[in-house]
């Protein structure tokens, strides 16, 4: 099996960009052996998020697209509905924040007295009823090829990202078969997915025959936003929780982790994974291209 050897964004609609300014900063320390050491870390700076008048959340954030993260979210938090006459979308980057502005007014208070703390690392949260929504929630039964994920995991650990440049963030990518298409980054990685969900309503992408790619962990948080955007099969290099995998056999997610090399592990919807990839002419990672999921 013939996979991707050097590293392209040239098939990406949206590809991270780790030269763009103000996504990094350029630190001085001291090494281990007393040397100084200049390096590139990641920025972070809040976005204050406001439904029509309604101020919903500031969430830590890299800066990048706020557009498609503040659409994201309020669509992953059951505030916006996709069928929701939306306005307009306006960005002060002086005041840090974005306006989202709909035909029909919008109240949340109740929403907003209840508050679930995530396991995000940037400590997302979830508004409301964590479950809420998941009701009658049957993802399509579209079939999976290892020879995709192969694909996908061979060429996204290969793109120029911010996290090979400076670490400490985490990325999420819409893919359609083996080709990936939007690729976000951000600190948490609830921000990452919320992004894409962003685009893909602005865009009116379809989501039945997409895969989402992650570099975190599979929790409940990642299997509720990728079920409700209504993408059948959810990737990730790292591990599960047991809530998350739970919740993925509930609505029919293909939950595949633990992605590293030739291995993975399916702990939800093996029946509709196509095994058309021999694992053995899958070469193992090379070591520069190991992200910290990666270390066995």
């Amino acid at each position: 099996m013939q996979l991707a050897k050097a590293s392209t964004t040239e098939d990406f609609i949206i590809a991270p960009d780790p030269s763009a300014p103000r996504l990094t900063r350029a630190v001085e320390g001291v090494d281990q052996n007393g040397e100084i050491s200049r390096i590139s870390v990641v920025e972070e700076r809040p976005l204050t998020i406001f439904l029509n008048s309604q101020e919903i959340v500031t969430a830590m954030t890299i800066g990048d697209y706020p557009d498609y993260l503040a659409l994201g979210f309020l669509l992953n938090q059951g505030m916006l509905k996709s069928d929701d006459q939306i306005t307009g979308v306006d960005y002060d980057d002086e005041l840090e924040t974005v306006v989202v502005r709909t035909a029909s007014q919008t109240t949340y208070e109740d929403k907003l007295r209840k508050k679930t703390r995530t396991s995000g690392c940037a400590v997302g949260t979830v508004f409301g009823d964590m479950m809420e929504g998941l009701e009658g929630v049957t993802l399509p039964a579209t079939p999976v090829r290892t020879s995709w994920l192969y694909e996908l995991a061979s060429r996204i650990n290969r793109t120029p990202s911010l996290y090979l440049e400076a670490g400490a963030i985490h990325g999420t990518v819409l893919c359609h078969e083996a080709r990936p298409l939007v690729y976000m980054e951000d600190v948490g990685r609830h921000n990452a997915v919320d992004k894409i969900a962003g685009w893909m309503l602005t865009e009116g992408v379809k989501a039945e025959d997409k895969i989402l790619y992650t570099t975190g962990r599979l929790t409940s948080e990642m299997v509720i936003k990728t079920a409700m955007m209504g993408i059948p099969a959810l990737a990730s290099r790292s591990g599960f929780t047991a809530w998350g995998v739970e919740i993925a056999r509930e609505v029919g997610l293909t939950l595949i982790g633990r992605m590293r090399g030739r291995r993975f592990v399916c702990l939800s919807g093996e029946d509709r994974l196509i095994r058309d990839a021999d694992p053995a002419s899958v070469a193992e990672e090379d070591g520069k291209h190991r992200r910290k999921s990666a270390v066995s």
